[in-house]
């Protein structure tokens, strides 16, 4: 015969707690005045359609910051459109690989975080550190004073979040983080920041 609780005894404590939505406009603003708590929010989870938006949006006015794109828009705002469109896929791509080339580099230092989570929430971290100095660029000259202050200050930010991203979705030391995730941004900071050339 099963014993029956007392009505005085205290309610039993659920399992687990229901996780809170993490929404994009948190998870992207954040990361800017409390990254530890929302990168600790966001483990294990995947945000595909937030990297995705991420990608389209920071394409959008990468391209919008370029004089060869207003040149095109003269000449025919269909194919400007459509050259946009293109490199919008592109970058999309391009950020996807770099996710998944720190997931295996994070893997092979001893990491055990999951694929989608880790993928996904780095090309949010690259790009929404990012998006300041795209606002000025598409404003402003790409070789102006606030356009590579930002640069360089968002390329800070940028690495050291990256960093804190794949210590604590791979349960890594912080100097085997900072190599997961080196030659990546590394690498397109130097191409998506500082060009050789500005077109």
């Amino acid at each position: 015969m099963p014993v029956s609780a007392s009505p005085h005894s205290p309610p039993a404590p659920h399992a687990s707690a229901a996780r809170r939505r993490l929404y994009w406009h948190r998870l992207f603003f954040g990361l800017w005045y409390r990254p530890v708590e929302i990168l600790d929010e966001a483990r294990d989870r995947s945000v595909w359609g937030a990297a995705a938006f991420l990608c389209l949006l920071c394409g959008a006015l990468g391209t919008l910051g370029k004089d060869s794109f207003w040149e095109g828009w003269r000449v025919g705002p269909a194919l400007a459109l459509e050259a946009m469109a293109i490199a919008d896929v592109v970058l999309v791509l391009a950020s996807l690989l770099l996710g998944i080339a720190t997931q295996a580099i994070a893997r092979r230092l001893g990491g055990n975080g999951k694929f989608g989570p880790t993928v996904t929430l780095f090309v949010v971290v690259f790009w929404a550190t990012d998006l300041p100095r795209l606002a000025l660029d598409a404003c402003l000259p790409g070789e102006s004073f606030p356009v590579r202050a930002a640069a360089w200050i968002t390329s800070a930010f940028g690495y050291a979040f990256a960093t804190l991203l794949i210590r604590g979705q791979h349960h890594l030391p912080t100097h085997k983080a900072v190599a997961a995730v080196s030659i990546q941004m590394l690498a397109a900071v130097a191409l998506l920041k500082f060009p050789a050339t500005t077109v």
